[in-house]
C-alpha cells in the first residue's frame, strides 16, 4: 500500500478533485478568508489560484510529498506568498493564537485522529478566527447512508483512510468551534460520498 498511498493516490486525489465544478465550490470555500491562512491538507496545491486578495500569507500543511511537489508551480505562480510543511494537521508548527483564518477542502475525511487536528486548528487561529470548511460526508438520507456503511472498509483502504460519513458540523462542534454559517447539497456524481458541507467556523473568543 506504500506505493499505492505515496506515489498513485496523490496523482488520483489530484485528477478527481480538478474539474470546473470542484473549481466553483472552491472559489465559494475560500471566500471571506484574510490575513495569515493555514490550510491544513493543502494537497497540490489547487486553492492557490482562488485566494482572496485580502489573504497575506498562506501556510500549507500535508504529509504527502507527492502532493506538496505537484503544488510548486502554482505556488511559484501565485501573487500571495505561500509556504509548505509535510506534516499532518495534527501537530501545527505554529504558536498559540496566531493564525488569523484556516482552510479545508476534502480534508477532514481523512484526518485519523480528527479531534485532535480539529483542537490544534483552535489553538494556533486567534479568537474569533474563522475556519472555512468544504467537505463531504454523513448523508440525512437513510439509503445512502446504508450505502456508505457498506462501501466505508473498501472506501479507507482506496481512499488513503477518507471516511465516508463523518459528520462533519458535529465533529467542528464537538471539538469547541462554533457554526456560523453551513450549507449541506449533494454534488454531481454518486451520492455516497458527494454529499458536502460547506461553512464557516468560529474559533470562540475566551
Amino acid at each position: 500500500m506504500g506505493l499505492y498511498r505515496n506515489h498513485i493516490l496523490p496523482r488520483l486525489i489530484h485528477h478527481t478533485l480538478n474539474n470546473a465544478e470542484c473549481e466553483k465550490l472552491r472559489r465559494r470555500a475560500v471566500d471571506g478568508l484574510e490575513g495569515q491562512v493555514v490550510e491544513v491538507g493543502f494537497g497540490s496545491g489547487l486553492n492557490v489560484p482562488f485566494y482572496p486578495p485580502e489573504v497575506r500569507r498562506v501556510h500549507g500543511v500535508d504529509p504527502s510529498r507527492l502532493a506538496l511537489r505537484m503544488a510548486q508551480p502554482l505556488i511559484e505562480s501565485s501573487s500571495i506568498p505561500v509556504t509548505v510543511s509535510e506534516l499532518s494537521g495534527d501537530s501545527l508548527p505554529f504558536e498559540s493564537r496566531s493564525i488569523d483564518a484556516a482552510l479545508t477542502t476534502w480534508t477532514l475525511c481523512t484526518i485519523p485522529d480528527l479531534p485532535r487536528a480539529l483542537g490544534e486548528l483552535r489553538r494556533v487561529l486567534k479568537p474569533g478566527g474563522r475556519l472555512r470548511f468544504l467537505e463531504h460526508g454523513w448523508s440525512p438520507d437513510a439509503q445512502v447512508r446504508r450505502w456508505q456503511h457498506w462501501l466505508a472498509p473498501l472506501h479507507r483502504r482506496i481512499g488513503g483512510g477518507c471516511e465516508l460519513a463523518r459528520r462533519i458540523d458535529r465533529e467542528l462542534a464537538d471539538a469547541g468551534f462554533r457554526i456560523e454559517q453551513l450549507s449541506n447539497f449533494y454534488r454531481e456524481g454518486p451520492k455516497v460520498g458527494s454529499y458536502m458541507y460547506l461553512g464557516t467556523a468560529v474559533n470562540p473568543v475566551d
